[in-house]
């Protein structure tokens, strides 16, 4: 049986803040952002690992890194597994959008599967580009372990996509905070949510911390 590993990547100042950041934003990992890396390290790297594949975004490949350096394996980077392009939202506040854009954003909260943010990238483009990245490591490994380091907006319309959920509720249906790690089985009946958000492997100040 194959188990992907969705794994989203550690703090940013961005995620702290709780601000827009997509695919044209590149902040790096804090202090914290790089304990969270760590300590995902330290709790999974006795997994006999088949591969281990990031975004090319900067916070996923440093949250990648540690476990790679542990286990001498490389990071496969993968250009579908960025995060939503959120266009002229980047680096803005919720607040700021729903004033400045108010009626985009409106429409987004309602439906984004077909509703992009302004500039931006809607939900079922974001879903067809996982989805196609997923299907190609699931092509090249049919069973163990692989592990996926993404982005918030991008692994929950994987899992809408993967598990059958309308993915313009990909906000409502799966939670994703820095860090955390959702496991999907992919069996004889198709993919099953194993494991949704689980953030066991870090430490309890880790996981209090504020932000998205």
């Amino acid at each position: 049986m194959l188990r992907l590993h969705f794994l989203r990547h550690g703090q940013t100042a961005m995620s702290r803040a709780n601000m827009f950041c997509g695919a044209q934003l590149d902040p790096p990992l804090t202090g914290e952002g790089l304990a969270m890396a760590e300590a995902f390290a330290q709790a999974y790297h006795e997994i006999a690992w088949r591969a281990i594949y990031s975004s090319p975004l900067d916070r996923a490949m440093s949250t990648a890194a540690p476990l790679a350096r542990r286990l001498g394996m490389p990071v496969h980077a993968r250009e579908e597994l960025a995060e939503l392009h959120y266009g002229q939202w980047d680096g803005q506040t919720t607040e700021e959008i729903s004033r400045l854009y108010h009626v985009e954003y409106e429409r987004w909260v309602a439906d984004p599967a077909w509703n992009p943010p302004t500039g931006g990238e809607t939900a079922v483009a974001l879903a067809q580009r996982m989805t196609r990245a997923v299907g190609e490591i699931a092509a090249a490994y049919d069973d163990g372990d692989v592990l996926v380091v993404s982005h918030k907006a991008s692994i929950r319309v994987a899992l809408c996509a993967l598990l059958g959920v309308d993915v313009g509720r990909f906000r409502y249906r799966f939670g994703c905070p820095v860090g955390s790690v959702s496991i999907v089985e992919f069996g004889t009946h198709g993919p099953l949510a194993a494991t949704v958000a689980d953030r066991s492997h870090l430490d309890a100040r880790l996981r209090a911390l504020e932000g998205t």
